[in-house]
């Protein structure tokens, strides 16, 4: 089972550096650190609690929607995320 959600994060990690290459190039190196910063402080969800990393990974595609949707990138770019993060 964590083996499972150790891939799913991952996938969604690497999903999210996918979009971070469609944004401006002036701003991709501010957000691919962003999403590494972030990958690595919720690398550490509670194990207890069987809705933390769905919860993580929804906001993951939200967020990742939200600056998408700033920089006028077209959200369907985004339907990989949203497989990862709903499945």
């Amino acid at each position: 089972m964590i083996l499972q959600e150790m891939k799913k994060a991952i996938g969604a990690y690497r999903e999210v550096l996918r979009l971070v290459r469609r944004l401006p190039k002036d701003t991709q190196p501010y957000y691919a650190k962003y999403a590494r910063e972030n990958f690595v402080n919720y690398r550490e969800i509670d194990s207890n609690d069987p809705n933390a990393l769905q919860e993580l990974l929804q906001r993951t595609y939200n967020h990742s929607l939200w600056v998408l949707n700033k920089y006028s990138v077209d959200q369907s770019a985004a339907d990989r995320l949203k497989n990862i993060c709903s499945a």
